[in-house]
């Protein structure tokens, strides 16, 4: 120690430090012999004695959600992997290397853990961290950044108001327990502070929780396993403008297309149109669930009861447009009798007019004298009878053109008057309104009550 510090002190001659020797991680490479050429401590596991095991110790952070594929099921994370283990071969003093306390070497030198995960469905498409450091002490630490393709089994039953948890199973593929001893390198809490510190931001995916598991091997032939449960909640603005809304919005004009008048055709094609769109929206729909569920999710209920209620409202249209149509039939068929009573009607005219041109002409036959003093007896007593006969049958005439006007009055009344189906009909609609509104509200109110 003191002859290090001397040297230290030491200058050349042109005023440079001197640099002693053994000072260099070749130096300490040297000193414990590793290098490509010797493949001793690649081959084996790094123990003395076979039956100590080695302890592993993973520490895992989530960086980013890169995507979530509902309908393939798939789990894309980018994660950072520390792996840590102690190898029995390698140690040195510091002291002897200049304070010297870790070198970096090719991960190829050393033998590593063959660590895997079980829910990987594509390999790692990241490019693999080539170096590893080794402490004095033997500790050896691999660092890894990697895409993960795995598999998720999805819960969409509340989708899009869904929290997904999906596994990441860590375990070594050959090595049993009594080779090997899997352990996390930090707690739950931890793992989740430290992932909330690294992610730079969140899409569409908000991350809530990182769970450390450890399943330790019930026999030495089996292996222990790590598993890390990420917990994310899915943001679902997006899901309520582009497909929520727009459901939403095509029952409140099935709502509103009952104040559409039932004579014609335009209501029946309105709701038939309405039908279509949402039909669209579903065929969108299948696109993003997957195929395989265990319970059918709410947004598919959603769906179905709002088309379900719009079809009920589609038939109840044509219902009341038959009513209508049954009673538009009855009225043509009693046309023929308003021609009759238009054929009364210029009769009693025709009528009234020849009783009051043979009342005018009787008048004017009898009351003109032909000689003021030989018939004026015989003229007054003409004249009397004719005024009576003629207002006699004026009498009668005025009689029939009452009894006709009357007819005639009340045929109108009848045919201003709205027909039986036609009344039918609007008792139906009216009645079928307040029960279409009643069940669209309590529909959705239980739905979006299980959904929130």
């Amino acid at each position: 120690m003191f002859a290090a510090l001397v040297s230290l002190l030491i200058f050349s001659a042109d005023g440079v430090a001197w640099e002693p020797s053994g000072c260099s991680h070749q130096d300490v490479l040297n000193h414990l012999n590793l290098t490509r050429t010797n493949e001793l401590f690649s081959m084996t596991r790094p123990v003395k004695y076979y039956k100590r095991p080695t302890h592993v110790s993973l520490e895992v952070l989530l960086y980013a959600i890169l995507n979530v594929v509902e309908k393939e099921q798939k789990f894309v994370p980018y994660v950072w992997t520390v792996t840590r283990w102690h190898n029995e071969y390698i140690s040195w003093d510091p002291q002897e290397f200049c304070g010297i306390k870790n070198v970096s070497l090719p991960v190829g030198i050393l033998w590593k853990p063959d660590l895997t995960i079980e829910e990987m469905a594509e390999k790692d498409k990241a490019p693999p961290n080539v170096y590893l450091t080794v402490s004095a002490d033997g500790l050896v630490e691999v660092t890894n950044d990697q895409v993960l393709f795995s598999m998720c089994r999805m819960n969409i039953y509340k989708f899009p108001f869904d929290t997904q948890r999906c596994n990441l199973s860590f375990k070594s593929i050959i090595h049993s327990s009594k080779d090997m001893r899997l352990q996390p390198s930090n707690n739950s809490s931890q793992a989740t502070e430290w992932s909330r510190d690294l992610m730079p931001t969140q899409y569409e995916w908000i991350f809530l929780n990182l769970n450390v598991t450890s399943i330790k091997a019930i026999s030495p032939d089996h292996q222990d396993v790590i598993v890390y449960t990420i917990s994310m909640r899915r943001k679902p603005i997006l899901y309520i403008i582009n497909f929520l809304l727009p459901v939403f919005f095509f029952l409140a004009l099935d709502l509103a297309s009952f104040f559409i008048s039932d004579s014609g055709g335009e209501k029946l094609s309105f709701k038939v149109t309405v039908m279509l769109a949402v039909t669209v929206l579903q065929l969108i729909l299948n696109e993003i669930l997957p195929s395989s569920s265990n319970s059918i999710p709410l947004i598919a209920v959603y769906c179905i009861g709002i088309f379900a209620l719009m079809l009920l409202s589609l038939l109840e249209t044509i219902l009341v447009m038959h009513l209508v149509e049954k009673d538009k039939k009855n009225d043509s068929d009693h046309t023929d009798a308003d021609g009759d009573g238009r054929s009364d009607e210029r009769n009693m005219q025709t009528g009234f007019q020849h009783g009051v041109q043979a009342w005018t002409q009787g008048g004017v036959v009898y009351s003109m004298p032909e000689t003021p003093t030989e018939l004026m007896p015989l003229t007054k007593e003409v004249q009397s009878g004719a005024l009576c006969q003629t207002l006699e049958k004026l009498s009668g005439e005025l009689k029939q053109m009452e009894r006709t006007l009357t007819a005639l009055l009340n045929g109108r009344k009848k045919k201003d008057k709205l027909g039986y189906w036609t009344q039918v009909a609007a008792r139906v609609n009216r009645i079928f309104f307040f029960f279409y509104l009643t069940v669209v509200s309590l529909f959705l109110t239980i739905l979006f009550s299980k959904w929130t």
